[in-house]
């Protein structure tokens, strides 16, 4: 079974979905969300392996959504979208799937069929990558990992205190100790901190090497923590952790990197 999230503002675009959605025996709604804000909130809770995005939202539209989730968690996306042929040229170029309203019946079977193909590990990798140079494309926010650090530099400093982060036209300085942490998908990064997510265009190793060893954990092979911000951990299978964050974050520590558990527990415990 496939455990499926409905985000729509709309009620009849929900419920409309919803029932050509039990025609697939191996799909199953595990929520509906009516905002960004209850999207991102259901797929903490719930997980799903896809989501249908409406794309346009009011307050947090489908693109902040995508913005804000941990590429850790992050299903498999079907945008569904009343945009024009212009944009939807984007969807094409970057291989990802949408939904045109009103739904067409074998579109979306097409796309759920596409959906389980992209259900393994390394599938699900690439699609995460799409997604994010997606958002990085459309937001303006795509920025190099040298570039930003090279915009922040000047004092001199062993570690770099600040990442300049491209918003659209602007560009904001990132103190580094205010980052909360960072997952990555392919040659792209989400930067969390204070509440922002950040995407920058890099690699974990590379990143790796550039901050404070003393604060900045590697946890997985996709994500790095500062230390200071785990306020619990708890044994999972295999050797395994979770790591509970300020704000209701919570990442995994896989065995690869069980060795770094003493300098986190060194701060958390």
């Amino acid at each position: 079974m496939l455990k499926a999230l409905i985000v729509d503002d709309e009620q009849l675009a929900r419920r409309g979905l919803e029932i050509r959605l039990q025609k697939f025996a191996d799909i199953e709604i595990c929520a509906q969300s009516r905002n960004g804000r209850e999207a991102l909130a259901a797929v903490r809770e719930h997980a799903p392996d896809i989501m249908f995005l409406d794309v346009q939202m009011p307050g947090m539209d489908g693109f902040d959504v995508l913005r804000n989730l941990s590429t850790s968690n992050m299903p498999a996306v079907i945008f569904v979208t009343a945009y024009d042929e212009f944009a939807l040229k984007a969807f094409d170029a970057n291989a990802l799937d949408y939904l045109l309203k009103p739904i067409n019946d074998d579109r979306l079977a097409e796309a759920i069929e596409r959906a389980r193909h992209d259900s393994d590990e390394k599938q699900a990798d690439e699609h995460r990558t799409k997604l994010l140079k997606f958002v990085c494309e459309l937001t303006g926010q795509e920025l190099s990992l040298d570039a930003a650090l090279q915009a922040a530099s000047g004092d001199g400093q062993t570690y770099p205190r600040r990442l300049a982060i491209r918003d659209g036209r602007e560009t904001t300085c990132v103190d580094v100790e205010a980052i909360d942490w960072i997952d990555a998908a392919g040659d792209y990064m989400c930067v969390h901190a204070e509440g922002n997510t950040h995407v920058l265009r890099g690699t974990m190793k590379h990143l790796e090497e550039l901050l404070n060893p003393e604060i900045f954990i590697r946890v997985h092979r996709s994500a790095i923590v500062n230390r200071h911000r785990v306020k619990s951990m708890r044994p999972h299978r295999n050797g395994e952790y979770f790591l509970s964050l300020e704000g209701n974050t919570e990442l995994k520590l896989s065995r690869k990197y069980k060795s770094n558990i003493e300098r986190i527990a060194h701060r958390s415990s």
